[in-house]
Parts: C-alpha cells; structure tokens; sequence
C-alpha cells in the first residue's frame, strides 16, 4: 500500500464516522456537548468544513476558501448560540459533505510524490502540521477525528441513543 492510499483511506473513514453521529441530531443541533460548553453539532458541521476549505484549498493548494464567509461563525474562539448567525442544518450539512467530497475528488489526481510537494501557502510557523500536501490532508482526516468526541457528547446531552461506531 502506498501512504496515498492510507490519506485516501483516513478522509473516507473520517467522514464516514463523523457524519454517522450528525444524522439524527437535526432536531437537536444546538445542544452543546457539555454543562461546561463546547461546540453544538451545527458549529462542529460548520467549522469541519470551513477548515477543510482552509486547509486544503487556501494552505495545500493556494487557493480562497470557498467558505470564506463562515470564518467569524465558524472558526472564533466562542461558539455562538444564536440560530440567526448559522446557515440551517441542511445547508451546513451538505456545505460539510461537499467539502469532504471535494477534498477526496481533488486527491484522486495526486501521486505519491505530489504529497510532498509543499504547501503553497502554510501559515509560518506551522510548517510542521501544514508544510506539504501531505500533512494538510492527513490534518483535516485527524480534525474531524478529533471532533467526534464532540458530537458524541452533544448526543449524550440531547438524550440521543450512543453509537458504537
């Protein structure tokens, strides 16, 4: 196996495990994870996808972010309550899903050697976490990892039935 093959592989699988706790939570979107706060579902989505448009396009690639505009909602230090400042779950959703999917097509034309071409545009300083396309793709497999917990809380505080997934 080449490590592309590991990239393609840990953007399928952590879509696919992210998004299994977001189905049924619709109704309860706003529910944050915890007494102590964190991020509502409807945040997680948004902020899964404008980070991937960051990452990816603007980071790896060089490219705006096409969810650019969601960056005061989507990527502050406070995660807002307020419905009025979010796009509906649906739109968000998709906006996450499209996101993935775009990631995934754009890899589909990479070869070992293109993952370690550098970034065209790594913020300095963090050349160790977005350096090469390389670690800007394994970056936003690891941030949707890594907000699982999250969702998973979100679904504990909204009475929704744990998964095992």
């Amino acid at each position: 196996m080449e490590s592309i093959d590991l990239v393609r592989h840990n953007l399928r699988r952590s879509a696919d495990l992210v998004l299994a706790h977001v189905e049924d939570m619709r109704e309860h979107a706003f529910v944050r994870p915890s007494s102590g706060g964190g991020g509502h579902t409807l945040w997680v989505l948004g902020h899964l996808a404008y980070i991937e448009g960051l990452v990816v396009r603007t980071f790896a690639l060089g490219e705006p972010n096409p969810l650019a505009k969601w960056q005061e909602v989507f990527d502050g230090a406070e995660v807002p309550d307020d419905p009025e400042r979010f796009p509906s779950f649906d739109e968000t959703l998709a906006m996450c899903r499209g996101a993935r999917d775009e990631t995934r097509k754009r890899i589909d034309a990479l070869t070992e050697p293109d993952l370690d071409r550098a970034s065209a545009n790594a913020p300095e300083g963090y050349e160790d976490s977005f350096g090469t396309v390389r670690l800007c793709l394994q970056y936003v497999a690891d941030h949707w990892y890594m907000h699982r917990g999250q969702l998973a809380g979100a679904r504990r505080a909204a009475g929704v039935d744990r998964m095992w997934v």
